[in-house]
């Protein structure tokens, strides 16, 4: 990363690291618009952290630390200005069991490990690879962590009982509780039709929050989550065993995290993309998340990765640079050293209110009316993620959900191998098979059956001008073909096939017919073209 010798350095990297055809100018209108977005995010941030900390099993601090950290670093530092990141429920679930059965140091090592992998991801710019992330999978992925942030605001309707255990509301708490999240809704409904100077979340937290303080109301409020107060984090070496056994450890879990951590941020840049109309950064989002990872594991942080409901509350606020990131996460720090007193006493019916207005603007409803038109797979597809993603975590759905849509793929792929036969025009009393379609595992069997040796003349061309060889199975597959027409006494003849499959067709290679229109295949890379024969295999 690079490092900044002077406050005017920072600001100029800060101004001009996004300088393409889409690039936000931090103008003084967007600077105040940015610093509000901030502020109403790290608001939101609070009780997220603080709940995620408690998931994880460990202190509130080590939640808030890593919002702060990790928020920063990938604000400035990110592939796509306005995403916020922090601690989430996704990677706070992988590590209960890691702190449970080996504590608080094995974590923060498991996190270092976490940003070292996600660094070799943005390095070999593995990011590319979500491209191949189908259209209903992302469909899935919005609505199942929208069901898993409403889901997740549910503890905030329970209070301690006279033993200390957390039961749930009833009575006048509840509904007064219930009143103020729906109040909290119309005002950031309401707002937007009167005034867009400040944002509608920031506005209805104020109201909501100033409300409850003058009167008295008695309802939850933040301190009863735990208390935001704090100093500033620490550098400290995890306190672990150096070993092999170590290692043995904390690298499942590093590696889990670091996948869940990726694809949820990668997921988010695209999603935060399509509404800010901006592309790309995938490498470099790796990169910036990895790096804030492993600063954070030395500083006593959980980790964390891009949070899709604080970045929607982000940018329906407004905030479009690299300045509302770093704002909310300056905020978050100024609440834990100065500001905890106000924040404690912010009600939660206010940010929960927030989070409901977040859920119902993740949701693809588009999706449900879809759901008539669109084919059967992409239905299951749409519907299997969002199950997955509630029920168990995000990168099981969208690996779940990628391999469902290439088997969809491969199944209608396969029944594309379609032949017509007619006379040669070249070879007397010879027939001609002209395929068309690919050829690959899935259709190897129909194309066996395609053809009759028995009854077919003496001589038969195999024209691929219209099909493509992809893999080796589908090399295995001539190769059946033509020991079927040497066993029967017949000449078969194989024309417009890729120049690399002849070396690999150990029968039928001595019975290709050279041609000058023989394909010759290319692949398309970040980099350009690079020639080379490769349809074949």
């Amino acid at each position: 990363m690079a490092n900044f010798t002077t406050i005017a350095d920072f600001t100029r990297r800060l101004r001009t690291s996004d300088r393409s055809p889409d690039y936000t100018p931090i103008t003084p209108m967007q600077a105040k618009t940015d610093i509000l977005s901030g502020l109403t995010v790290a608001l939101a941030l609070v009780p997220e952290a603080v709940a995620f900390a408690f998931v994880a099993g460990v202190e509130p601090l080590v939640g808030l630390y890593a919002a702060f950290i990790v928020g920063f670093i990938t604000a400035v530092f990110g592939g796509r200005p306005g995403m916020i990141s922090g601690a989430t429920g996704a990677l706070a679930v992988v590590m209960v069991a890691l702190v449970a059965d080996h504590g608080v140091q094995y974590l923060f090592a498991t996190v270092v490990l976490m940003g070292i992998l996600q660094v070799l991801a943005g390095i070999f710019k593995l990011g590319k690879f979500m491209r191949l992330v189908p259209h209903p999978v992302m469909l899935g992925f919005v609505n199942g962590l929208a069901i898993v942030i409403f889901l997740a605001q549910m503890e905030h309707f329970q209070v301690k009982d006279a033993a200390g255990h957390h039961v749930w509301m009833t009575g006048m708490t509840l509904w007064i509780t219930l009143g103020l999240v729906a109040l909290t809704m119309a005002l950031i409904w309401v707002t937007p039709k009167v005034t867009r100077a400040i944002p509608a979340p920031l506005v209805a937290i104020g109201l909501v929050a100033g409300l409850v303080i003058f009167f008295d109301i008695p309802v939850p409020r933040v301190d009863d989550l735990a208390s935001v107060k704090g100093g500033l984090p620490s550098f400290a070496i995890p306190t672990v065993p150096f070993t092999l056994e170590t290692l043995y450890i904390i690298f499942p879990y590093a590696l889990i995290l670091a996948a869940i951590g990726l694809i949820e941020s990668l997921l988010t840049l695209n999603l935060v993309g399509d509404i800010t109309g901006k592309k790309g950064g995938a490498s470099k989002e790796c990169l910036a998340q990895g790096g804030a990872n492993i600063v954070t594991g030395f500083f006593g942080g959980m980790g964390g990765c891009a949070m899709i409901g604080q970045s929607m509350i982000n940018v329906n606020s407004g905030g479009r640079t690299r300045l509302a990131g770093i704002a909310a996460a300056v905020f978050l720090l100024i609440f834990i050293l100065f500001a905890s007193p106000i924040i404690d006493i912010i009600p939660l019916a206010a940010l929960v209110g927030v989070m409901f207005m977040v859920v119902i603007g993740t949701f693809a409803w588009q999706s449900l009316r879809l759901m008539k038109r669109i084919p059967m797979s992409d239905l299951l597809v749409i519907v299997t993620v969002t199950a997955v993603t509630v029920y168990s975590d995000l990168a099981t759905a969208v690996v779940v959900g990628v391999i469902i849509s290439a088997l969809v793929y491969a199944w209608n792929a396969a029944a594309q191998i379609q032949v017509s036969t007619h006379e040669s025009q070249t070879e007397k009393g010879a027939i001609v098979y002209e395929l068309s379609g690919p050829l690959f595992f899935g259709s190897t069997t129909r194309f066996i059956d395609l053809f009759n040796p028995e009854n077919d003349p003496d001589t038969v061309i195999l024209d691929f001008n219209g099909s493509r060889v992809v893999d080796h199975s589908a090399l295995q597959a001539i190769d059946a073909v033509a020991a079927k027409y040497e066993t029967a006494g017949k000449k078969l003849m194989l024309r417009h096939l890729s120049r690399d499959c002849h070396a690999l067709l150990s029968k039928a290679g001595q019975l290709i017919v050279d041609m000058d229109d023989d394909p010759s295949y290319q692949i398309a890379t970040d980099y350009g073209i690079l020639p080379g024969n490769i349809g074949g295999h």
